[in-house]
């Protein structure tokens, strides 16, 4: 508590009040950290971007607006929809060398690691097949059975011919396609990260359509609290997680699905028959220090289930890749594995 004595011409206020200030400025005052957030629809869905900031406001929306500049250029290169990006040009290219950008190079040269690693289950050749799903109608039915095991032909990670030296891409079949949407949030909200280092945030929640990757903690060095979603739900939580410094993907059937004669289709595709992925599973959620293998690897378990991801684990650690947490939630919501290692 600090305490005034009274003065007739107000000196020794004005005194100690200089002198507070003086005491303020060599000890490094700050302004209390001031959550500023940023929503938009980027990369086919709603994103956010919140950043706890020391700075004044106008400086932290500058910063949000890096953070969308940057999101926006990396979806016109990792589109399969947008005229003249490098996927596309990759996949207009009947199987000629195309150059590419060194993060679409970068990119592609890791979903190939993860497609190595998880024998296929995930697989950026997966285009040719997933282009003849619509997930985005409720009212869709599926494919025509023979279009899609002619599509299915042309699947194989195989296919790609990366030179990361000349950022190069050549597709041996002429009708193969890729397509980076299982693993292209994840990139993007580790190189957002990045960019928010760099500017002093030290504390932000980066939310690409539940991609979800956190910088350091809460102001005060709390956790930040972050739900896993109950399956078919309507968002309610299944469990509430306190992490910091992390990323959290989930994968799930829930997420983009038709039901046609009273069965249900999902967006996430078996490599092997170019159906969805038939399991007792109703979501995977995968912590990781990198956005980019959570987002892989939420898949790839999906894909494996409980038993084949044993196998992808042992594989992981051989190669240094760390899991900090593991949920299956089975068709029942239950959890049924639990591996926690997250700070």
């Amino acid at each position: 508590m600090i305490t005034f004595k009274r003065s007739v011409n107000g000196k020794h206020a004005l005194f100690a009040c200089f002198l507070i200030f003086i005491s303020c400025m060599a000890a490094g005052c700050k302004r209390a950290p001031e959550a500023v957030t940023r929503t938009d629809f980027v990369l086919d869905t709603v994103a956010t971007v919140t950043i706890y900031a020391q700075e004044e406001r106008d400086k932290a929306e500058e910063i949000l607006d890096s953070a969308f500049s940057e999101i926006r250029r990396y979806e016109k290169l990792f589109s399969t929809e947008i005229e003249g990006s490098d996927v596309m040009r990759i996949n207009n290219a009947e199987g000629a060398k195309t150059f590419v950008s060194p993060e679409t190079a970068e990119l592609i040269d890791i979903a190939v690691k993860y497609s190595r690693l998880s024998d296929g289950a995930f697989d950026i050749t997966i285009r040719p097949v997933s282009k003849l799903w619509d997930f985005k109608d409720p009212e869709a039915a599926p494919p025509d059975g023979k279009e899609i095991k002619k599509a299915l032909k042309h699947v194989g990670y195989e296919n790609i011919i990366l030179d990361r030296e000349d950022k190069s891409v050549i597709l041996s079949d002429s009708e193969a396609e890729i397509d980076l949407g299982g693993i292209a949030k994840g990139y993007i909200a580790d190189r957002i990260k990045e960019l928010l280092v760099e500017k002093g945030i030290s504390s932000a929640i980066i939310n690409l359509g539940g991609n979800v990757l956190l910088v350091g903690s809460k102001p005060g060095n709390i956790p930040f609290k972050v739900g896993i979603e109950k399956p078919f739900s309507g968002e309610q939580m299944i469990k509430i997680l306190d992490i910091s410094d992390v990323s959290m993907v989930t994968s799930g059937n829930y997420q983009r699905y038709f039901i046609y004669r009273d069965r249900l289709y999902h967006h996430i595709l078996d490599t092997g028959t170019g159906y969805p992925i038939e399991s007792a599973l109703n979501s995977v959620t995968v912590l990781t220090e990198h956005s980019v293998d959570g987002d892989a690897l939420s898949t790839a378990f999906f894909c494996l289930g409980r038993e084949g991801s044993s196998a992808l684990m042992e594989k992981l650690k051989e190669q240094g890749i760390e899991i900090k947490g593991l949920y299956f939630i089975d068709d029942k919501d239950h959890i049924e594995v639990e591996y926690v290692n997250a700070p």
